[in-house]
């Protein structure tokens, strides 16, 4: 589920790579899966599914064994993952491998993580074999900081504090990885880049690939929610976490870790590959 998302159609392309058969769910099948004509390998199945819709769910989990479940956080959140979940297993499903965040905890700070946690509690209690992915800040995120970088400035509320960031083509692997039977299934793991980066080292980087000068502003908190919702048009319970995690980076500092390297036996891309990659994006 997801397949129209960062990690969804991640996980989508890592199948078809192995050869896979896939059976990729969205509530648009009218529409291209980014990037679909470009992937090697073998079958892919495009279906219709609503987490909203059990019936759809139904039949779209008919003949399945695994699934991998990635959503929108949002405020319904928890009720449509659980519910995905129940219809899953039901059907038969032996297998979920579910996107989770750091932190989901039940008295985690980030509003977020509270939920995941709960959706992750109510799949281990399922009866299928649950693995869950916490991956840490997405690299194709960074994506959306390119309009104010490309006018000099990145804004936050990080102060100095690191952030680890994962592309999401190395989470598509790790579940993919986990999906086609790697060792990994059961397991919870989170996942990061080779390195944590601040955001003024972040700006700094993206000043010397684009030659241009780009700073990063330090805003407060209550600064950065008014910025989000007033600027960037983003709804309240989004600015509000957006909030919630830069202020948990700084409350618990972020660290690298080597999951990615260990399941895949390679190392994981790397923040520097992902913005001159992307680097267009970052100039006027």
């Amino acid at each position: 589920m997801g397949a129209t998302g960062a990690t969804g159609n991640a996980v989508l392309h890592s199948l078809l790579a192995l050869g896979e058969p896939v059976r990729a769910l969205t509530r648009t099948p009218q529409r291209p899966l980014p990037g679909l004509t470009d992937a090697p390998g073998s079958r892919v199945e495009v279906q219709y599914a609503d987490a909203a819709d059990p019936e759809s769910l139904r039949t779209a989990f008919k003949g399945a064994d695994a699934l991998f479940l990635a959503m929108a956080n949002g405020p319904a959140q928890v009720a449509l993952e659980t519910r995905v979940i129940d219809v899953a297993a039901h059907s038969g499903i032996g297998h979920i491998v579910k996107i989770s965040a750091p932190a989901a905890e039940p008295d985690s700070p980030v509003a977020v993580s509270r939920g995941h946690h709960a959706v992750e509690e109510h799949l281990r209690a399922s009866g299928v074999t649950p693995t869950v992915l916490r991956p840490y800040a997405f690299m194709q995120n960074l994506l959306r900081l390119a309009p104010a970088a490309a006018q000099g400035v990145i804004l936050g509320a990080m102060g100095d504090a690191p952030c680890n960031y994962v592309d999401c083509r190395d989470i598509g692997d790790v579940a993919a990885a986990a999906l086609t039977g790697h060792g990994i299934a059961g397991g919870t793991y989170s996942l990061t880049g080779p390195e944590a980066v601040s955001h003024p080292e972040l700006a700094s980087r993206l000043a010397a690939l684009t030659g241009r000068e780009i700073r990063y502003v330090d805003l407060t908190p209550d600064e950065l929610r008014e910025h989000l919702v007033h600027r960037a048009r983003m709804p309240d319970w989004l600015a509000e976490h957006v909030t919630e995690i830069q202020r948990l980076a700084i409350a618990r500092p972020e660290t690298p870790n080597d999951t990615v390297a260990t399941v895949l036996g390679r190392p994981p891309r790397t923040l520097d590959a992902f913005l001159h990659e992307h680097g267009g994006h970052f100039r006027p």
